[in-house]
């Protein structure tokens, strides 16, 4: 146990600044961690023959961050092929939908960190304001207050 808290535990910083810089979300980052160090307390009986930890851990979080982000878009993709059925949209109009949700995340990916972070939360986790204001930290006015500023920019990028 000594051994593991010794050897890996001093590089939590640094697994984490590389999760925020892959995610950029600090809930998803802290989680990406944690997910890490489970993995890594499993196959603790294997690990003493790794050579260089920092190299070890960051080449597992980065895959473990890589998953994330594919969920996360494969939910978003599923969540705009629920909308379509549920509403009755032609395959030629889901189409354009989907090229429109692909733009939308990419706008969103530019905005501004904060702004990009509760929009994220808002339109791919389907999180309200007081749950979006528990996870990031934020007072509810100042994710209000992100939230419009982001769909005032998005609105003027996208010409929607």
């Amino acid at each position: 146990m000594n051994d593991f808290r010794n050897i890996w535990m001093p590089y939590a910083d640094r697994f984490y600044r590389a999760a925020y810089h892959l995610l950029e979300s600090r809930q998803d980052a802290e989680d990406a961690v944690q997910e890490l160090y489970l993995k890594l307390w499993a196959s603790r009986s294997r690990l003493k023959d790794v050579r260089t930890p920092v190299a070890y851990g960051l080449s597992l979080l980065k895959n473990i961050c890589i998953d994330r982000i594919r969920r996360r878009e494969v939910r978003a993709h599923e969540s705009l092929d629920v909308v379509m059925k549920a509403t009755g949209i032609s395959p030629e109009a889901g189409l354009a939908a989907k090229d429109m949700l692909k733009r939308i995340l990419e706008e969103i990916d530019r905005l501004p960190d904060r702004q990009s972070e509760v929009m994220k939360l808002m339109v791919l986790e389907d999180l309200g304001y007081e749950d979006i204001s528990r996870r990031t930290g934020l007072s509810q006015v100042h994710v209000r207050v992100l939230i419009s500023i982001a769909r005032k920019t998005l609105k003027q990028k996208l010409r929607i």
